[in-house]
């Protein structure tokens, strides 16, 4: 835009017609001083999308943590579970092995 107003400026000067030069010097100015508000009201909302984006960030990070702290204490419970039915299988095989050789004992008499 800026170049575009050179150019018109340069345009009317070569015509020594200064009214006009000033009336379209103001008209640039008062576009130029609503774009910058706008720009800067665009600035602001963007600055708040952002610090709302930082909050979210927050909150879902705080969330992925809980969670994996929930995955930890399920996997630490799994394990246990696991060992626990490993030993459970041991004793049950155990005692076939007891009982069978009771029976094959009393077959024997």
């Amino acid at each position: 835009m800026p170049a575009i107003m050179f150019f018109v400026v340069i345009t009317l000067t070569k015509e020594n017609n200064m009214k006009k030069v000033i009336k379209l010097s103001m008209i640039a100015m008062v576009a130029s001083l609503v774009v910058g508000c706008a720009t800067n009201s665009d600035i602001e909302g963007l600055q708040s999308q952002i610090d709302g984006l930082k909050s979210s960030v927050a909150s879902a990070s705080s969330d992925a943590a809980s969670a994996k702290a929930a995955a930890d204490a399920a996997a630490a419970t799994a394990a246990a579970a696991e060992s626990a039915a490993n030993r459970a299988a041991q004793y049950a095989q155990d005692t076939n092995s007891k009982l069978d050789n009771l029976f094959k004992k009393s077959m024997l008499k």
